[in-house]
C-alpha cells in the first residue's frame, strides 16, 4: 500500500511568517498512523520552492524526507502544480491533503484538480479516517456539529478539515535527521507570456483601518436633543499639567470608565 501527503506552506495569522500549514500537519498525522498500522510506504510531497526554510518543519512533525517538485511559486504560475503533481502521484492508493493551504492566493481547488488528473474520487473535510478490506471509511465534518459517515473504495484523495481529531507531534531531532529533497520537473502548457503593457503582479501587506473609540452614549433621547442645540459642556477635562506618564494615565482612565478596553 503507497500512501502521500500533499504539504503546503502556511502562513502565521499575526506575524505572516512562513510555517507549516495546519491543515497539512493534521493530514500528516492521519498518515503517519495508517502507514504504522498498515505497514504502508509513506511520501510527503511539495510543489513549489525547495528552499523555503517552513518545508523543515513537516521534518519535525514525523515525515522522513520532503519530496519537492520545483514549480514557480508566482501567481500567473499557480497551476502549473497540477501537472507535476499528477504525473508523481500515479500509482498511489491513498493520497491525502488539508483542504486549503494559508497563503493569499489559495482558494482550496487543488484537492479537486489533482483528483480530477489522477481520475480518483474525492472526500473532503476528512475529521478522522480508517482504512478496512480495500476501503476508507470517512468521518466528514458538516456544520453546526454535525458528522456524517462515508466509505470509499481506494485509490481515493482525502482532504483533511482544520477540525480534525489529530494531535500534531513536533520533535527538533527529527528536523535535523530528515532531509528536503528537490526534484527537477518540467511544467508544460504554462500561459503565454505577460503582455509587456499590463501592470506586473505586486504584493503587499494588508493594512488595517484605524477603528475609532467611541464611548457609549447613555443620554436620554430628549438630552441629546438639547444639546445638539445648546453649546453646554459634555464633562470632558482638560490636561495640560504634568508628565506624560500622568496625562496618558488619564487616557487609561477614561477609555476603562467607558469600557472601551478590557485591561
Amino acid at each position: 500500500m503507497k500512501i502521500a501527503v500533499l504539504v503546503s506552506v502556511g502562513r502565521h495569522p499575526v506575524s505572516g511568517t512562513a510555517r507549516y500549514s495546519r491543515n497539512d500537519a493534521a493530514a500528516l498525522t492521519i498518515a503517519l498512523a495508517l502507514a504504522k498500522t498498515h505497514g504502508a510506504t509513506l511520501d510527503v510531497l511539495h510543489a513549489g520552492d525547495p528552499s523555503n526554510p517552513a518545508l523543515k518543519e513537516y521534518l519535525a512533525l514525523g515525515a522522513r524526507t520532503v519530496e519537492v517538485l520545483e514549480v514557480p511559486a508566482t501567481p500567473e504560475f499557480q497551476g502549473d502544480a497540477i501537472a507535476p503533481l499528477g504525473t508523481r502521484l500515479q500509482g498511489y492508493d491513498l493520497v491525502l491533503t488539508g483542504t486549503r493551504a494559508e497563503g493569499a492566493f489559495d482558494s482550496g481547488m487543488l484537492p479537486y484538480q489533482v483528483a480530477s488528473a489522477l481520475e480518483m474520487p474525492l472526500v473532503g473535510a476528512a475529521v478522522d479516517l480508517t482504512i478496512r478490506d480495500g476501503c476508507a471509511e470517512v468521518r466528514q465534518f458538516m456544520p453546526k456539529g454535525l458528522r456524517r459517515r462515508v466509505e470509499v473504495r481506494l485509490p481515493a484523495l482525502i482532504a483533511v478539515h482544520p477540525m480534525a481529531n489529530t494531535a500534531p507531534s513536533y520533535a527538533y531531532a527529527r528536523l535535523r535527521e530528515g532531509t528536503i529533497r528537490p526534484v527537477a520537473t518540467t511544467t508544460p502548457g504554462r500561459p503565454p507570456a505577460a503582455n509587456p503593457d499590463e501592470p506586473a503582479w505586486t504584493t503587499r501587506p494588508a493594512t488595517a483601518k484605524p477603528v475609532r473609540l467611541a464611548a457609549a452614549e447613555k443620554r436620554s433621547g430628549h438630552a441629546r436633543m438639547l444639546s445638539a442645540t445648546t453649546t453646554e459642556s459634555r464633562g470632558g477635562s482638560v490636561v495640560i499639567e504634568g508628565s506624560s506618564v500622568e496625562k496618558a494615565q488619564v487616557i487609561l482612565a477614561y477609555l476603562r470608565e467607558h469600557q472601551l478596553v478590557d485591561y
